[in-house]
């Protein structure tokens, strides 16, 4: 093929192929344009093997054609490509259009988590009393979690907080004991009055226990801290969270890092105390563990149990959410249900 006739052929190609691109709608045509005009069985392609007929000094000057109509062919397609997609622009626009003559949604307000409303109150119950709140990582050591809380490595009571090891050493903590231990380690030897929130964690599953729950522990030394003012406490706090109304009771129990240990139960407010299937017949409620900080304790974090005494307690978040609003089963509260969290909106 004669130099004249691949210039008239580039010309050509050049003019079909503006008419063509002017033509393109759509994203279908678009495609059909490429492959027709830039494909392998395209004009510019027919054109490659063109070179080998050229003559030498003419070989750059045909080179140069075949680069302009390739320029050429990519820069129509790129003008259809801007065009279509301009369209589609618009037309998503006018789609969804907004007409702001329209009257507005309403906005509805969230709700506070049954969860959060309980460690907000109890928080605000201590925080009138003089206490502080004190906070700790939930990985934690084995050491701070329950040797310095008087359950040593293979003594049994740790059967009752079985946990997570995250390695040797470190577990998720299985109460906001260790918390406290924190607390003791960096205010021994004075006089200590905090609470402690927060997660913890226990191979647990049932309709009212979760391997992750929520704890609220409170611990006071002071020289002149005693039972009495442990019991009055307490009351207070139960009749705060359940009423005026309701009875209070202590039985004896045992934990590890307290002695003497307590048990404390409210008044069934199904039954008024007589017996029901709520309370399983007993007229009472579990609520919260308590009692008198071990002597123990008081020396494995530095104190001298001959001058220092105190008492601790610790109640489940959890546990009191589930009765203060009648919730049936604790995963509940953990499954981000929009519908059962708008129950506690208030309006």
């Amino acid at each position: 093929m004669e130099i004249a006739e691949i210039k008239a052929v580039i010309e050509q190609e050049k003019e079909a192929a503006r008419a063509e691109a002017d033509g393109v709608r759509d994203r279908t045509a678009l495609q059909l344009f490429k492959s027709v005009r830039m494909g392998k069985k395209s004009v510019l392609s027919s054109l490659y093997p063109q070179l080998k007929s050229v003559p030498e000094e003419r070989k750059k000057e045909f080179g140069r054609e075949i680069s302009g109509l390739k320029e050429y062919l990519e820069n129509l397609f790129q003008e259809a490509f801007q065009r279509i997609h301009e369209q589609e622009l618009r037309r998503k626009m006018e789609e969804k259009k907004v007409d702001i003559t329209l009257p507005g949604y309403g906005i509805e307000l969230g709700s506070l988590h049954p969860y959060q409303a309980v460690v907000r109150e109890v928080t605000d119950f201590f925080l009138g009393l003089g206490f502080e709140v004190a906070d700790g990582p939930e990985v934690e050591t084995d050491e701070n979690n329950f040797e310095r809380m008087n359950i040593p490595k293979d003594h049994p009571a740790r059967d009752m907080q079985d946990s997570f090891q995250i390695a040797e050493g470190i577990v998720l903590r299985s109460h906001t004991s260790s918390v406290q231990s924190r607390v003791m380690k960096e205010n021994c030897p004075h006089p200590v009055k905090v609470i402690c929130p927060g997660k913890v964690y226990r191979r647990d599953n049932d309709a009212t226990h979760s391997h992750q729950f929520g704890q609220i522990e409170g611990l006071v030394l002071s020289p002149d801290a005693t039972f009495a003012n442990l019991l009055s406490l307490l009351t207070k706090l139960l009749r705060h969270l359940f009423g005026e109304k309701r009875e209070v009771r202590f039985r004896p129990s045992y934990f590890p890092f307290t002695e003497p240990s307590i048990e404390a139960d409210i008044s069934c407010f199904e039954c008024g105390g007589k017996g029901c299937a709520f309370c399983k017949q007993t007229g009472w409620i579990e609520i919260l563990g308590a009692g008198m900080v071990h002597p123990n304790v008081l020396r494995i974090n530095g104190y001298d149990d001959k001058v220092m005494q105190g008492f601790a307690f610790g109640l489940g978040i959890d546990r009191v959410a589930m009765l203060k609003y009648g919730i049936d089963d604790i995963k509940k509260l953990y499954e981000d249900d929009v519908d059962f969290l708008a129950q506690f909106r208030k309006e």
